[in-house]
């Protein structure tokens, strides 16, 4: 069954652990370089254009926010790695504050690791997907602004991309301007939660 995305609604944000919602249920985490797209695909999964906040600056996203997907089943966005214009202590804390979550977070069943297309697999990106492969974690890919390459490019960088993986991850291609990958993202994500397969919130310890 897939989740309805399209009526996900902003919760809360959050900028320690104590202020997230109560951990329970199931959630997801959008995660990325700031520059990959990252608010423009949450906001394109679940149809509503405001949702997740979205810049022509990179690196606008300060705090973990938190949306509703269904009562037991939560979105994530997590702010974006890399380029911000603030003070490098605050971008420290940033990040203390996102490996606090990703390591004790025990209704986290997967991470989405949003990457361009033109661009991916950087330091960052690694970082995470084999962070999910050890712990456990779903881990699913999306490579966005695909709409950027031309078909055959595209499919090449998909296919070069998913040599690179893990077993356990996952990776597709993904356009919100173009409208491309939707149906694929709501797939993987409502199986997250409705497959039987899948290992349980806080199954593996985060390490």
């Amino acid at each position: 069954m897939s989740l309805p995305f399209n009526t996900t609604q902003f919760l809360t944000s959050a900028s320690t652990l104590k202020q997230c919602p109560p951990d329970q249920g199931s959630e997801f985490a959008f995660c990325g370089r700031s520059n990959a797209g990252k608010s423009s695909a949450i906001n394109y999964v679940t149809r509503q254009g405001k949702l997740a906040r979205t810049s022509k600056t990179p690196g606008r996203t300060q705090l973990i926010n938190f949306f509703e997907v269904t009562p037991d089943v939560r979105l994530v966005d997590l702010p974006g790695f890399g380029y911000a214009k603030v003070p490098e202590k605050m971008r420290e804390e940033w990040h203390r504050f996102i490996d606090q979550y990703l390591r004790h977070r025990d209704s986290l069943v997967g991470v989405v690791v949003v990457m361009d297309i033109r661009h991916p697999l950087r330091e960052f990106d690694q970082g995470m997907v084999h962070w999910a492969a050890e712990t456990g974690i779903g881990c699913h890919v999306l490579l966005t602004k695909c709409d950027k390459l031309k078909p055959g490019r595209r499919n090449q960088a998909l296919m070069d991309v998913k040599r690179q993986l893990p077993d356990s991850s996952t990776c597709q291609v993904l356009s919100s301007t173009h409208d491309i990958g939707r149906d694929a993202l709501i797939d993987t994500l409502s199986g997250w939660v409705t497959d039987p397969g899948t290992p349980e919130p806080g199954s593996a310890r985060r390490v």
